[in-house]
């Protein structure tokens, strides 16, 4: 008669690991239980080290102050926007972008985190309806709004103890008001050991090189919802919620008062999306690092 002496373990890992038991006869007493533990089991059934995240909104304060701690004194401040992208994306493009893109700088920089993407920057005057605000689920804030809002979000990370701040944005409305809020904090706390940055070459620099590669590989070079606003979104949209399709079509300057789309987003892909996005990624760690450097 063969008996089991296998025992659970506490973790599901070790549960496991117990489970994997052969029975032989053993002449001695009848019956021996032989526990075989195999290595490679093992190895994979370990409970992992928690990969912390890089992103704010995703850790628990102690786990923030501990952060910081241990060096992560780099808060990385990324502003989105909401507003239209044509009748082919969504209006929350840039806003998915931005998250994903600070994410990477951050995980690339190694010792930063990333705040939660501002997702409302200046588009146009909703009284008005200049802009984007043409055209229903735009958001606008005015200049002095997304200054000022700029500014407590950098203020707050100032005093939880981040010791470099980097801003930067991924709509064209706002640039300015980045590179002011970045400047006034800067000269307020360079005293007491803080540095407060902007990223200009995340957006300029980014848009430089799509357009060298749209022209390259001739494609229209457009201004808003073209092949590369597109191609981006198309990259991260793995969900395909984001993107209509067949709705896509090429529009002009002429026509974009009434389209919302200067270019051709007929052209996009989620390879190119990919390179696009390196653009902005690589584009911000050199001048972050850069920075850094300027410094010593």
């Amino acid at each position: 008669m063969f008996k089991y002496l296998c025992r659970s373990g506490k973790s599901p890992a070790k549960r496991l690991l117990h489970s994997h038991c052969v029975k032989i006869a053993n002449p001695a007493n009848g019956t021996v239980v032989v526990k075989v533990l195999l290595l490679f089991v093992l190895v994979l059934l370990q409970p992992a080290a928690h990969a912390q995240s890089v992103y704010i909104e995703d850790l628990t304060w102690p786990e923030i102050r501990d952060a910081i701690a241990s060096g992560r004194k780099t808060a990385i401040i990324y502003a989105g926007s909401t507003e239209q992208k044509g009748p082919h994306m969504a209006t929350g493009q840039h806003n998915v972008v931005a998250r994903f893109a600070a994410g990477r700088i951050a995980e690339t920089l190694g010792d930063a985190l990333a705040y939660p993407t501002l997702p409302f920057a200046p588009t146009g005057d909703p009284i008005a309806r200049t802009g984007h605000m043409r055209f229903p689920g735009s958001v606008s804030l005015s200049a002095g709004i997304f200054a000022g809002v700029v500014r407590e979000i950098a203020l707050s990370a100032l005093s939880a103890g981040f010791r470099e701040v980097y801003l930067m944005g991924d709509h064209g409305g706002g640039q300015a008001e980045l590179k002011l809020a970045a400047e006034r904090l800067d000269a307020e706390w360079r005293a007491k050991g803080a540095f407060v940055r902007y990223v200009p070459d995340l957006y300029y620099k980014s848009q430089e090189l799509a357009k060298k590669y749209l022209t390259a590989n001739k494609i229209m070079v457009g201004t808003h919802a073209d092949a590369v606003d597109t191609s981006e979104l198309m990259f991260l949209d793995a969900g395909r919620k984001w993107i209509r399709a067949d709705k896509m079509a090429v529009s002009d300057a002429a026509q974009q008062p009434a389209t919302g789309v200067e270019g051709d987003p007929t052209k996009a892909s989620a390879e190119m999306g990919k390179i696009f996005l390196g653009y902005k990624i690589d584009a911000a760690v050199a001048q972050i690092r850069a920075l850094r450097d300027s410094r010593r």
